[in-house]
């Protein structure tokens, strides 16, 4: 039996100066800030027909490593960031095709002016435009925005309520409310005041005033590990995000999702489940092999940094604990967070028999599955997608890895090979993100 065409997205994280003194990273420290980097990497993209590339954010400068920032800002870890709707925005003008995910947190904006903005992205786009949501796990994230992490409130209950606003606002607008024609822009009755009574949002206001999406409404992606999360991906998105480990991990990622889709009466086929890897490919099997050791010496060496960052995403000064030590038991259980609660979990779980440099050196390692030639990583890609029913892959660089050399290796080496066994489009079949997700 043929295999199915599957999706391909690319998740641009952390910042473009991650990359600071990697090989081939050019001159970023200069000129990280001109944006050229992700316009660079988007016309690539779309010159391998990605569905859509997505830009993660954060809203502080770490400062979780011995309580300062000095690590984070000496290695440029995940710091500086350029606010992601502007980037989007900014990149809309230099493609045609490519979809364009913002990531914006639910606590950072009011649920109308997140409307606007997406809904805006989506209208300069010509129906490109995508909202990555987040609910912020980071107490100095919040700190910044004049407000304190409340405990009592659970998050993804209020972002489940606050997505639902802002879709209610985005369909302010009917689909067929333009009418441009006879002394007339739009028909009144089929533009809507807003009413929203949940319980931890009230909203009373008029219709969307930057007017109606082109897709309808743009499209959401979310990404989540945690139950919590998965079940928000379940209740709102079109595309979510997913990582595992293994193979049967992928089984119940999907699995999970899609049940709880159906369970909430919508069509599972209509929510995209693309899986993170971060390949490493070569012109021979041998070059790639070559590479991902060069790639784990790396990993080695900046084991304090993905340490550092580790710690800001978990809200942990992992420099309290000894660095060359393997820790007991009980003090591994003991460790508490009041930021991202899967993140921890799964670093405690890896933490178990391994001293903290050693998985700090780990955590930035090339994954062996995903190395090879690009035939060979097609063909594992090929397989997965097989086995698990997939809808596709996020294509992403090892630690510190996004530079226009891995994004040309991708969209140049491994992109042709996935189009020869047929697995990914050769051409765009529609205009809007939507359609071209819907596609297949």
């Amino acid at each position: 039996m043929a295999s199915k065409a599957f999706h391909l997205g690319y998740f641009l994280n952390g910042s473009a100066v991650q990359s600071f003194g990697m090989p081939f990273s050019g001159s970023i420290a200069k000129t990280w800030s001109s944006g050229q980097f992700y316009v660079d990497t988007a016309r690539a993209l779309e010159r391998g027909k990605f569905d859509f590339v997505l830009f993660e954010d954060a809203y502080h400068v770490p400062n979780a490593w011995e309580g300062r920032h000095d690590v984070h800002v000496e290695n440029a870890i995940a710091i500086p960031r350029i606010d992601t709707i502007v980037l989007a925005t900014f990149v809309a003008a230099a493609t045609r095709n490519l979809g364009l995910v913002a990531t914006l947190p639910t606590f950072a904006y009011h649920p109308y002016l997140m409307a606007r903005l997406i809904g805006s992205l989506d209208a300069v786009s010509n129906g490109r435009g995508a909202w990555n949501v987040v609910t912020g796990a980071q107490p100095p994230a919040f700190q910044n925005f004049g407000m304190e992490m409340d405990h009592a409130v659970d998050r993804y209950a209020h972002a489940t309520e606050y997505v639902e606003l802002v879709k209610q606002i985005w369909n302010s607008w009917d689909s067929d409310s333009v009418v441009g024609k006879d002394g007339v822009f739009a028909d009144p009755a089929k533009v809507h005041n807003v009413e929203f009574q949940g319980d931890f949002i009230q909203h009373s206001g008029t219709a969307l005033i930057s007017g109606p999406s082109p897709q309808g409404r743009p499209v959401i992606a979310q990404a989540g590990a945690s139950k919590e999360g998965k079940v928000l991906g379940a209740t709102h998105a079109d595309v979510v995000i997913a990582t595992a480990s293994s193979i049967e991990g992928m089984k119940d990622y999907r699995n999970f999702v899609r049940e709880e889709i159906l369970r909430q009466g919508r069509n599972p086929d209509d929510t995209k489940v693309l899986f993170l890897i971060a390949p490493i490919v070569g012109a021979t099997e041998e070059e790639a092999q070559l590479r991902a050791r060069l790639r784990d010496e790396q990993a080695r060496e900046r084991a304090i940094q993905t340490l550092a960052d580790a710690a800001d995403r978990m809200n942990v000064d992992l420099a309290k604990l000894p660095l060359d030590e393997v820790l007991s038991d009980d003090v591994i259980d003991s460790m508490y967070t009041a930021g991202q609660r899967s993140s921890l979990e799964t670093f405690k779980k890896q933490l178990r028999g391994r001293t903290m440099r050693e998985l700090g050196g780990q955590m930035g390692a090339a994954k062996s599955e995903w190395v090879g030639t690009p035939d060979q990583v097609a063909g594992r890609m090929q397989e997965i997608a097989d086995e698990v029913g997939g809808d596709g892959f996020m294509i992403t660089a090892t630690k510190g890895g996004h530079t226009n050399r891995f994004v040309a290796e991708i969209v140049d080496g491994l992109v042709p090979a996935l189009q020869a066994r047929g697995l990914v489009r050769e051409e765009y079949e529609h205009s809007t993100l939507r359609d071209n997700l819907q596609a297949f």
